[in-house]
């Protein structure tokens, strides 16, 4: 099967099913890998690209379609969206793409839908350019343009300034680097940033985290130096920070209370004793398998438990709490970009109140003298520092308090929290909080 005949299979999948992208993807390519690696590269570039402009996409679409989308199969929408993406983003000869979509539904066993498709397709590679909204309306040609829903685009507007805003639409759109984190247990960033280079790597240290690496394009993550060895894990240099942020003392023992995928835990792991817990117990197997990957399964142990419930009194003290809370993951729009099409406003507010419930059960927990590090994959306030003042309010016995920084760290700080945003500083949005009890 043609590599965009896969692509339209991933995409009809996702949409079926409600799954990741990256999940959906990652299962097909491992059960039935392309005989050409550079398939590989395709397939991810055009199922990603779609996602990423479908809003884009089904805006022209639309425009030559005699149906609503919501009406057509699965299979159908997902090649005319891969034909569309290749026609307005890629390089692809506008014929060819037509001509190599059309193909690609046929071995999905659509034939009967190709000439509906063909003729789209057609239509859409005869235009001048890419039919958007007009300038008249600035809101809903930023939407469509960068493929955000509305309401999104008026929330960040309003709470960043057009500019900014306009830069973190983009940003979403782009294909991150991939970023590792030093397995500090076993070495440092500097000796391994030499080593990678020795095999002739192009890296380069992150700008602001004191522990991760910038790769470039490298194909299989698996195949490169120190993966098998457990001298790095992949992790986004906004999330290396809430580690660094946290600053927690060596002695500490700490409870990771919604540890998967499992990430923080392990950058906890490689100093300290950690508990790293979960709701869903399927899900700390990763947490496990990584633990040993990087030499850490003495120090972490994985347990499956409710964050929002009372934690079993034979697990012990922990003087340190690490609340990677559920949020709404706006932050991480580049990386799954299908879910800026299935979160509404409403959820913000739903999942604030189970965050507010899981930081509620923690505090309890935490000794006189202790810390709780709260961070959230999102900008939104409802989630991050207007949930921590709340918070704060509601408990005198409770301060934020920064961390003390090391030599030559310098964290993206806003009052005594972290917070990063999208943009051309290439990170996740990130906002986390580190809290004392006082007594």
């Amino acid at each position: 099967m043609n590599a965009r005949a896969i692509a339209i299979q991933v995409l009809s999948r996702v949409r079926a099913t409600d799954a990741y992208l990256n999940v959906v993807l990652d299962t097909v390519l491992s059960e039935s890998p392309p005989a050409d690696p550079r398939d590989a590269g395709l397939i991810t570039e055009l199922t990603y690209g779609a996602t990423r402009r479908q809003l884009a996409l089904d805006y022209a679409i639309t425009r030559f379609a005699d149906r609503k989308l919501d009406a057509l199969e699965d299979k159908v929408l997902a090649a005319l969206r891969v034909g569309a993406y290749q026609i307005f983003y890629t390089r692809v000869p506008a014929r060819a793409a037509v001509a190599e979509t059309v193909q690609a539904l046929k071995e999905v066993g659509l034939a009967r839908a190709a000439g509906f498709t063909n003729a789209i397709l057609r239509k859409l590679a005869s235009l001048p350019s890419q039919p958007l909204p007009p300038e008249a309306d600035p809101i809903e040609l930023l939407s469509v343009r960068e493929s955000h829903p509305k309401w999104l685009v008026e929330r960040w507007v309003r709470q960043f300034g057009r500019e900014r805003a306009e830069a973190m639409l983009a940003a979403n759109n782009q294909t991150p680097a991939v970023v590792i984190r030093a397995n500090s247990a076993k070495g440092t960033r500097d000796a391994l940033l030499e080593q990678l280079r020795e095999t002739g790597l192009e890296v380069r240290p992150t700008t602001v985290s004191p522990v991760g690496i910038v790769l470039p394009p490298v194909g299989r993550l698996e195949d490169v130096y120190g993966y098998a060895e457990g001298l790095w894990q992949v992790q986004d240099e906004a999330a290396q920070l809430v580690g660094v942020y946290g600053d927690i003392p060596e002695t500490a023992r700490v409870l990771d209370a919604c540890a998967a995928p499992g990430g923080k835990a392990c950058h906890q792991a490689e100093k300290h004793e950690v508990v790293a817990t979960d709701l869903h117990a399927n899900k700390l197997r990763k947490i496990e398998s990584e633990a040993k990957r990087l030499g850490l399964s003495a120090r972490l142990k994985a347990e499956a438990h409710d964050a929002s419930q009372p934690w079993p009194e034979e697990w012990g003290e922990f003087h340190a709490f690490l609340v990677d809370a559920p949020c709404s993951g706006l932050g991480t729009l580049r990386r799954h970009p299908e879910l800026r099409y299935r979160r509404k406003p409403e959820d913000i507010g739903r999942l604030a109140v189970l965050q507010r419930r899981i930081l509620e059960n923690c505090q309890e927990a935490v000794p006189p003298g202790g810390l709780l590090v709260y961070a959230v994959c999102t900008m939104e306030p409802q989630e991050g520092q207007d949930q921590v003042e709340m918070f704060l309010r509601s408990h005198p016995e409770w301060t934020a308090e920064p961390p003390v920084l090391h030599e030559g760290v310098k964290l993206p700080l806003t009052q005594a929290y972290l917070r990063t945003l999208p943009g051309p500083e290439n990170w996740d949005g990130f906002f986390a909080a580190r809290l004392r009890k006082l007594y």
